[in-house]
C-alpha cells in the first residue's frame, strides 16, 4: 500500500505541500470545506469591487486535475484519533456524502486562522471581516448599499452615518481596506450619484497601537500614514474599540475619554485566533497553546510525541533550538515555505534521509494603499509610492494560482489603473428560502410561457 498523506486545508500551506508531493510515491487526500483555493491577500479587492470572486479563487480540482495521486474531498474536519491515525469528518451544508473518517500515515494540518474579536463574539454580527470569499462579497454589498441608502435619505445625520466607514486594525489588511474604500468614494463613485457627493464619505482607520503597519520600519509606516491621509482617511491611533453595535462604534483613547462614531459599516481587521483544530490537537497531545490558540510544534513542525502529524501556517508557533517558541508573521510566504518544507520532510523520511529544522527566509513586507501607492521592504531596500506599488503588483501576480487568473487580474488592474474604474461593483443578497421558492416558481412560469423545456 502506498504511503497515505492527508492534507487538511486548501490555503497556501496545504496547496504548496500537495504540489510538492504530487510526484512522490504517496497517495494524497486534500480535505477542505470549500472547493476552491482563495488568494486571501486580494480578498479586500473583492470587498471593494476592484476584482470579482472568480479572479481570486481557483477550484482545487482544477489545480490537481493532472495529478492522479491527489484526491480532493469536500468535507468538514471535526476531530482526530491520533492512535489509529484517523481524521473524523462531517458533511458540509447541502451534501450527505462525506465518509465518517479517513486514515493516514502522515497528516499535514494547515487549517489557518480567523479574526479574533477579543472575547466580544457579539461584535461579529456588526463588524464584518474579509478573510473569506463569502465575507468579502458581503462587505462589498454592505459598502455599496451604504451609498445607495444615503442617496435616498434626506436627514443629514442619518445620511452621514451611512457614509461613515470604520476599519478596525491598522495592519496590512486594514490599511489596504481603508485606502481602497477612500479611493472608491473619492474617485470611482464621484459622478455616479445625484443627491449625494461620495467624496464627503468618512473613512476612519482605528488601531490600539501608536502607528500604522507596525511590522514595517518606522519610515515606511510614516509614509503609509501620509498616503492614507492624502486619500482622506482619518487615522485614530492609540484608540481601543470598547463597543460595536448596529448603529455605532465606541472608542476609548489611550489617555482617557471615549468617542462614539455613528456608522452602519464596520470592517474588522484586528488580531487573529488560530483554527479550533489546533486546540483539539493540543488536548490530544499535550502541546502548548499561546493566547491566540496557536499550537506549539517542534522545530520540524511536527506535533510533540507524534512525528507523523505536521502542523503549519497561521495556526502554529515553532519551538526553535530549545528557546522560546517563534511566532512567524501570518502572511502567505510563511505558509508557502512551511508547506514546501512539510512536503520535503515527508519525502526525506520515505527516502531514509536526515532532516533539518524549518528555517523561514524573510523576503520582506509589502502593503498597498491605493492606486500607485504602496510601501515595500525587500531585504535592506525600502520603497514607497509607485515603485513599491509595481513590486506589489508583480509579487501578487506571481503568487496567484492559475495562468487564467493571472491574465484576468493583470488586465483588470491595467484597465482600472488608467480608467479609475471598478467593474465588480455588484450588490448581492443572501436570499431567504421563501424568496428562493418564489424565484423558482417565477422562473418556471416564465419558462412555460416562453415554451422552453428542460432536458
Amino acid at each position: 500500500m502506498s504511503h497515505r498523506v492527508v492534507v487538511i486545508g486548501g490555503g497556501f500551506g496545504g496547496i504548496h505541500a500537495v504540489q510538492r508531493l504530487r510526484r512522490a510515491p504517496v497517495e494524497i487526500t486534500l480535505i477542505d470545506r470549500r472547493n476552491f483555493h482563495l488568494f486571501q491577500p486580494l480578498s479586500y479587492q473583492v470587498a471593494t469591487g476592484a476584482l470579482s470572486p472568480g479572479e481570486v479563487a481557483y477550484p482545487l480540482r482544477a489545480i490537481f486535475k493532472s495529478a492522479p495521486n491527489v484526491h480532493v474531498m469536500l468535507a468538514d474536519v471535526t476531530g482526530f484519533d491520533l492512535e489509529p491515525r484517523q481524521v473524523r469528518l462531517a458533511n458540509v451544508p447541502g451534501m450527505d456524502a462525506a465518509p465518517p473518517s479517513v486514515e493516514y500515515d502522515t497528516l499535514i494540518v494547515a487549517a489557518g486562522s480567523s479574526y479574533s474579536y477579543f472575547g466580544h463574539e457579539d461584535w461579529r454580527q456588526y463588524a464584518a471581516e474579509v478573510k473569506t470569499l463569502e465575507s468579502a462579497t458581503a462587505v462589498r454589498a454592505q459598502i455599496l448599499r451604504a451609498f445607495e441608502a444615503a442617496e435616498l435619505m434626506t436627514d443629514p445625520e442619518t445620511r452621514a452615518a451611512e457614509m461613515t466607514f470604520v476599519v478596525v486594525g491598522a495592519g496590512p489588511t486594514g490599511v489596504e481596506m481603508s485606502g481602497q474604500i477612500a479611493e472608491l468614494a473619492r474617485d470611482t463613485l464621484r459622478h455616479d450619484f445625484r443627491a449625494i457627493d461620495p467624496r464627503t464619505a468618512r473613512v476612519i482607520l482605528v488601531d490600539a497601537l501608536d502607528r500604522v503597519l507596525s511590522a514595517f520600519p518606522t519610515s515606511l509606516s510614516r509614509r503609509a500614514h501620509r498616503s492614507l491621509e492624502d486619500l482622506g482617511v482619518t487615522i485614530l491611533l492609540d484608540h481601543t474599540v470598547v463597543d460595536v453595535n448596529q448603529y455605532s462604534v465606541t472608542l476609548s483613547a489611550k489617555h482617557g475619554g471615549t468617542e462614539r462614531i455613528h456608522t452602519r459599516t464596520v470592517i474588522w481587521a484586528a488580531g487573529v485566533t488560530a483554527s479550533g483544530l489546533g486546540r483539539q490537537l493540543s488536548e490530544l497531545s499535550g502541546a502548548e497553546l499561546d493566547r491566540a490558540d496557536r499550537l506549539t510544534v517542534e522545530p520540524d513542525l511536527t506535533l510533540p510525541g507524534h512525528p507523523e502529524v505536521i502542523a503549519l501556517g497561521d495556526m502554529v508557533r515553532v519551538r526553535a533550538g530549545g528557546g522560546d517558541p517563534v511566532t512567524y508573521p501570518g502572511v502567505a510566504p510563511v505558509a508557502i515555505q512551511q508547506g514546501r518544507y512539510a512536503a520535503g520532510l515527508v519525502g526525506d523520511r520515505l527516502a531514509g534521509r536526515g532532516t533539518k529544522p524549518f528555517h523561514y527566509v524573510d523576503k520582506g513586507n509589502i502593503a498597498t494603499i491605493g492606486r500607485g501607492r504602496a510601501v515595500a521592504q525587500v531585504k535592506f531596500l525600502k520603497l514607497s509610492g509607485l515603485p513599491a506599488w509595481l513590486v506589489w503588483l508583480c509579487v501578487h501576480l506571481w503568487y496567484l494560482i492559475g495562468f487564467q487568473n493571472r491574465l484576468l487580474v493583470c488586465i483588470k488592474w491595467s484597465v482600472s489603473f488608467f480608467t479609475h474604474g471598478r467593474s465588480a461593483r455588484i450588490i448581492t443578497y443572501q436570499p431567504t428560502p421563501e424568496a428562493v421558492q418564489h424565484s423558482d416558481k417565477g422562473a418556471g412560469d416564465e419558462a412555460r410561457a416562453s415554451g422552453v423545456r428542460g432536458g
